[in-house]
Order: C-alpha cells, then sequence, then structure tokens
C-alpha cells in the first residue's frame, strides 16, 4: 500500500497561500488521476486541485475555510484501496486495529452510541469521525478529548490513542445508564436584514463580491483619485477591423476585437511615459519594469475580475490578440489560475461593452492609473482639409483617465492620455496584422 501527500500546488511566484473553499471529495471516495479533490481561492481567483494519482482519500488534513500554504500536505491519498474501511485499517498499525475490532465488540455488548457528530461544537475531519464510529467512540468523549492539531482539533492519533488508554481499563459489567440527546448551544450569528414590505428579496453576498466591495471601498479611502477625459476619432480603425477582421480569423484563428488595438496604444504610450506604470508602497514609488496590462473581464455571475498580460509592450497586433482573448475566454469559463491576476501594473477597463460614454474607473492598488475605453459612436464632427472645413460622419469614443493624484499631478496624467488618443487616431488604415 501507498499513500500520497497531495499538496498544496504553485501557483504563480506572488501566490503564498489559499483558503479551501469546498471538498469535491470526501473520505472513502474514490479518486481518478487528474480529477478535481477540492476547490481553493486566493484574494481574485477560484481553482480546483486536481489528484496526481489514481486511489481513495484517506484523510482530509484541512478543513472548509481553512487558510493553507503552498507545499503544505492537504491530503493523504492510498493508492491502492477498496473501501474506506479497509484504509482505515491499514492506516493504523496492527495493534491499534486490534484494539479497535475489540473496542467495537465490547461497545456492542454495552450500550449503542451515538454516532451523529454534527452536534459536535468542535471541527472533526471526516477520518476522526470514521474511526470514532467504527470504536463505538461517543459525541461525550470526543468532546473530552484535548486535541493536539490546528486550534486544538483531534487528530487520528489523538483518538487512537484515547481508544488505546480506554480499552486498556479493566472491563466493569454494570448497568449502563440511558445516553441523553446532545444538544448544541445555538452559534451566535450576524442578523439578517428584515424586509420591511415583506416582499423583498435578502440575498448574502458571495464571496467574490464581498472580495470586491472591501477592495473598492479601500482603494478609494488610499488613493486621491482624478479623472482627464478625452475625445478620440477612430474612423480609421473602425474602417481597418472591417475591412481585416475575416481574414485576421481565418489566418490566426482569433477574432480581432477593437480591444488588441486599445492595448497596443495603452502598452506603447506606458513607454512614453513610465511615471504611469508604477506603484506606491507607503511613501516609496516603485517604478516597474515590466508593462502588464490588467484587462477587467465582467464574469457571468455578474463579478469582475482582472486578468492580465504580462510584456504586453513586447506583443505585435497578433500575439495581443492571442492574449486578450485567451484570458477572457477563461475568466469567463472560471478556468483562470491565479497567477493570471497578479503582477498588474496598469488596468483598461472597457465601459463601452455596455453601451457607457464614459465612466470614472477606480484605480486597481497599488498601481496609480486606469483607463476607461468608452462606446464607439458614429458622431457628426468638423473636419479640416486643405480646401476648407466641412462636416462629416465620424466614428468616435470617450476615454476616461483615473489616476492617482498623490503621485501623479495633471500635466502627467493628461499627457499619458492624451499620447494613447494621439496613437489611436495615428493608426495606419494600410498595416498588415
Amino acid at each position: 500500500m501507498a499513500r500520497f501527500e497531495l499538496k498544496l500546488p504553485k501557483m504563480g511566484e506572488s501566490v503564498a497561500e489559499a483558503t479551501i473553499t469546498n471538498w469535491l471529495k470526501q473520505v472513502g471516495d474514490k479518486i481518478e488521476a487528474d480529477e478535481a479533490v477540492l476547490e481553493i481561492a486566493t484574494d481574485k481567483v477560484d481553482s480546483e486541485v486536481p489528484s496526481e494519482v489514481s486511489g481513495v482519500l484517506v484523510e482530509q488534513l484541512f478543513g472548509k475555510d481553512d487558510l493553507v500554504q503552498v507545499g503544505q500536505t492537504i491530503a493523504i491519498i492510498e493508492t491502492d484501496s477498496a473501501t474506506i474501511t479497509e484504509t482505515v485499517k491499514e492506516v493504523a498499525a496492527p495493534v491499534e486495529a486490534a484494539l479497535i475490532e475489540k473496542t467495537v465488540d465490547a461497545a456492542k455488548e454495552a450500550v449503542a452510541v451515538p454516532t451523529d457528530f454534527s452536534n459536535s461544537e468542535k471541527f472533526l475531519s471526516p477520518l476522526v469521525k470514521n474511526i470514532a464510529k467504527e470504536e463505538g467512540v461517543s459525541v461525550v468523549e470526543l468532546e473530552a478529548i484535548s486535541g493536539t492539531g490546528k486550534e486544538g482539533r483531534v487528530t487520528k492519533n489523538d483518538i487512537l490513542e484515547y481508544v488505546k488508554n480506554r480499552t486498556s481499563q479493566p472491563v466493569v459489567s454494570t448497568p449502563v445508564p440511558a445516553v441523553q440527546k446532545i444538544v448544541a448551544a445555538p452559534v451566535a450569528q450576524k442578523a439578517a436584514p428584515v424586509s420591511v414590505s415583506g416582499g423583498d428579496e435578502i440575498i448574502e453576498m458571495d464571496r467574490m463580491r464581498k472580495l470586491i466591495a472591501g477592495y473598492m471601498v479601500a482603494s478609494v479611502q488610499t488613493s486621491a483619485h482624478v479623472q482627464s477625459f478625452i475625445e478620440v476619432d477612430v474612423t480609421n480603425i473602425v474602417k481597418w477591423r472591417e475591412k481585416h477582421k475575416i481574414a485576421f480569423e481565418k489566418r490566426e484563428g482569433e477574432k480581432l476585437t477593437y480591444t488588441p488595438i486599445f492595448m497596443e496604444a495603452v502598452a506603447k504610450a506606458l513607454k512614453d511615459f513610465p511615471g504611469m506604470n508604477i506603484s506606491v508602497d507607503g511613501d516609496f514609488i516603485i517604478k516597474k519594469k515590466n508593462i502588464n496590462l490588467g484587462m477587467a473581464a465582467s464574469l457571468p455571475n455578474g463579478n469582475l475580475i482582472v486578468p492580465v498580460i504580462k510584456n504586453a509592450d513586447q506583443l505585435n497586433l497578433v500575439g495581443m490578440a492571442k492574449a486578450v482573448n485567451d484570458l477572457g475566454g477563461r475568466a469567463k469559463a472560471g478556468k483562470l489560475k491565479p497567477d493570471d491576476t497578479q503582477g498588474g501594473t496598469y488596468t483598461v477597463t472597457n465601459v463601452g461593452t455596455f453601451g457607457s460614454v464614459f465612466g470614472t474607473p477606480i484605480i486597481n492598488q497599488p498601481q496609480v492609473g486606469i483607463l476607461a475605453l468608452g462606446a464607439i459612436r458614429k458622431m457628426p464632427a468638423v473636419i479640416e482639409t486643405p480646401e476648407g472645413d466641412f462636416i462629416g460622419i465620424r466614428q468616435k469614443m470617450f476615454l476616461s483617465h483615473s489616476y492617482d493624484h498623490r503621485v501623479v499631478d495633471g500635466a502627467l496624467g493628461g499627457s499619458f492620455v492624451k499620447r494613447v488618443a494621439e496613437y489611436l487616431e495615428a493608426f495606419d488604415i494600410d498595416r498588415d496584422f
């Protein structure tokens, strides 16, 4: 029999820990190689942890909502077990197995012991519960055991040691008093708001929405937000995309949206104005070597996530389109990895997707700027020519730039967004992709 230690895998250079949100497999369940065993969450991304081997889950070393460090063992998988009962016996030493059998027989002769451990105020792992059930250990006895695990939890060794000491005592044939039902004291919970009209639906925020709410409030309290707006003529970009989008998809296998074109312009502007590609740490300014563009993406459940395009300034338009489509697709499918959302140095959000003309986005800390892309609309505009001015229909949009006035003044913030606009308006309609 082989015991495999399932460890929390490395999820990126900047991710050191994760929270267990749900066990998909319970003790005794068979597991196939590459099958998901549990779900975890970092501060931004939820993901699954698969098993590297096939076998039976024999022990969960952490419970739901526990914080686990990368590299820590989170579960034990027996690679050659048929049932959990056999697994528990094989995990225990031969002497302990004999004690278990003896204890079970003694328990049967004495009294039926309640095995519903849901009323216990202690956290009990599935393995401990199974051993307790096999040995006839009651809820009262479990409550009395001093655990040596994290936060006083009862471990496998604790309960086996308790059984060993208990069975070493002489058995006295005396009448056994009736066992009273143990009722757990009600757990104090935060009272939910009450609907005044009686017809309102009250819904608790999910985990991600609570995190987003915290980030937004913290950002506003941290940075002195100020905005600059500029209108951009993107007629050439619209014409070029309409002309090439079908050929682009046939050749590259990727859809050509406006987003990679805008991202390309932002990356160029950040190279021109490195003062926007910084972060703030207390009284220190950190100039970032790499240009990593965050791309705000809406999720099907209404939440928001910001995957990051690493080294965006080094990508051509094809590479940018592939990165945008890949991250956007995996975000919607819930397949992002924790490292996909780390390391951003500047963020872009496309509020125009939902019809907004412009917006005032909140900075993604510890960055110092975020750019909102407004909806592209046909607008009447004055067109200057050598022959004179005339009115024509042009494709226009607004760029909304929010920046941290603690370290970015209006000259830099305004010049940066103007440079983005200049790159977009100077887009070469004859360029190849």
